[in-house]
């Protein structure tokens, strides 16, 4: 079981933006961004394009709606959107607030939160929802 799935389950604490039957999301604990949020398949699988069509378009279409609650709450000119998955064996895909495609680069320095910091993003986010 990955850590996304055991944050799924609510085995591990997390900062959670959304969820449907088959999908979460939730803000990275270590951001590039204030509002940096992971969307994952609620069905544990490494590779993104190892999920069906039909799970590929449904991530797709739950990451819009939270991408579009993210700018809506974040002052950003646009939501990037990344898939790396190497560092966590669950599909997943990055949604990061942008004022410029530097915003996106993984090599750059990451945030560090307060949790107060983390639950005000939260509930920005997820009151846009």
């Amino acid at each position: 079981m990955t850590i996304f799935s055991r944050i799924v389950a609510g085995e591990i604490p997390c900062y959670k933006i959304a969820e449907d039957e088959n999908h979460f999301a939730f803000l990275d604990i270590n951001p590039l961004q204030k509002g940096h949020t992971l969307v994952i398949p609620k069905h544990e699988v490494d590779y993104v394009f190892d999920l069906s069509d039909e799970e590929l378009a449904g991530l797709q279409v739950f990451a819009k709606k939270v991408a579009t609650a993210i700018r809506k709450a974040i002052p950003c000119v646009k939501v990037g959107q990344c898939v790396l998955g190497l560092e966590v064996p669950h599909a997943h895909i990055h949604l990061v607030p942008m004022q410029s495609e530097a915003d996106m680069r993984f090599t750059n320095p990451h945030l560090e939160l307060t949790p107060e910091e983390f639950r005000e993003i939260a509930d920005k986010i997820r009151a846009e929802i």
